[in-house]
């Protein structure tokens, strides 16, 4: 167990965070992060309120511990938020965005009102709605993300919103990772391509070996699958991916590739079966510290354990 203000706040074991990933982190790997000591969120993505309904439902099923939900907050409509606190959860997370709007309902739901930010400006803002928690999230990550990098961000967003809690997130894989995210300041860490490389895990078996076989330098930062999915992201986010030949051939040809129809239909087709030689894996640098799939439940004690032998190790280096 590490104590955390993190921790405090929601009973948790351990102050680790299950990243909420679009179509990966759905009910079940929520509910076994949750079950672990840890905090699961259940990725609501863009919002598809049907696949949400089904998920939820699962994480309630499957864990009586504190759990909850994230979303993409440029793409989220309300009625998907007010679907999404109808089940109760204990923390929604909004990323990617102006979490204005949503805020205020989220905080009088009841649940903890989790913000995802790439820079102090998206700190400031996150403060101004009232953040119960921060979560500074650096470019090394897997996904989407902003432009600084996790080791500089996170003790400046720490010091910018104190006492407001912050986490970590963005190539942390392990406990060392852990308990670094702690010595800078944070409350705890959050993790996605860790988790996303996890028996529960929704993804396919395919994209989870690629994860375990590839290296950081193998990642490359790109908005090409943004554009080949039609996907009105802002430029200022692009996605982290292990690279492959679709990436490798179009990357710095967006324009090119927006206007290509032929090879839009060719990604949807190259998506339904599962030729991650074109559609894309995200993953963060932190793939190096990856070997294989292991069940989430057993990473989360893992890593809670190796963060604490870390930090006992830094504690005797101070003497």
């Amino acid at each position: 167990m590490i104590a955390t203000d993190l921790t405090t706040m929601f009973g948790l074991r351990f102050p680790i965070v299950l990243a909420p990933m679009g179509a990966v982190s759905g009910g079940a790997l929520a509910a076994a992060v949750s079950n672990a000591g840890g905090l699961g969120l259940v990725g609501g993505g863009y919002g598809d309120g049907a696949w949400l309904k089904k998920e939820l439902a699962l994480v309630q099923a499957q864990t009586v511990h504190p759990w909850g939900v994230g979303f993409i907050t440029w793409s989220v409509s309300r009625a998907v938020v007010d679907l999404a606190l109808e089940h109760g959860p204990d923390a929604v997370m909004l990323s990617f965005g102006d979490p204005s709007p949503y805020a205020a309902t989220i905080r009088q739901s009841g649940a903890k009102l989790i913000c995802q930010v790439q820079d102090l400006d998206g700190a400031r803002r996150a403060m101004d709605v009232g953040a119960d928690v921060i979560v500074a999230q650096g470019t090394e990550g897997g996904g989407h993300g902003g432009h600084r990098a996790t080791l500089p961000l996170v003790p400046a967003v720490v010091d910018l919103v104190s006492p407001t809690p912050v986490v970590a997130a963005g190539g942390i894989a392990d406990g060392r990772g852990l308990a670094a995210a702690l010595m800078l300041g944070a409350q705890g860490a959050l993790l996605g391509t860790r988790f996303y490389a996890s028996r529960e895990a929704l993804g396919r078996d395919e994209a989870k070996r690629r994860i375990t076989e590839a290296r950081g330098e193998e990642t490359a930062r790109t908005r090409i699958f943004d554009v080949v999915r039609r996907l009105p992201w802002p430029h200022e986010f692009p996605g982290r991916a292990v690279r492959n030949a679709f990436l490798d051939r179009w990357h710095g040809r967006e324009e090119e590739l927006d206007r290509a129809s032929a090879e839009h239909a060719a990604y949807r087709d190259a998506t339904a079966r599962g030729d991650f030689d074109t559609a894309m894996v995200w993953a963060g640098e932190a793939v190096d510290l990856i070997r294989e799939v292991e069940a989430a439940g057993a990473l989360v004690e893992r890593i809670g354990a190796e963060a604490a032998a870390a930090l006992r190790r830094a504690a005797a280096l101070a003497g």
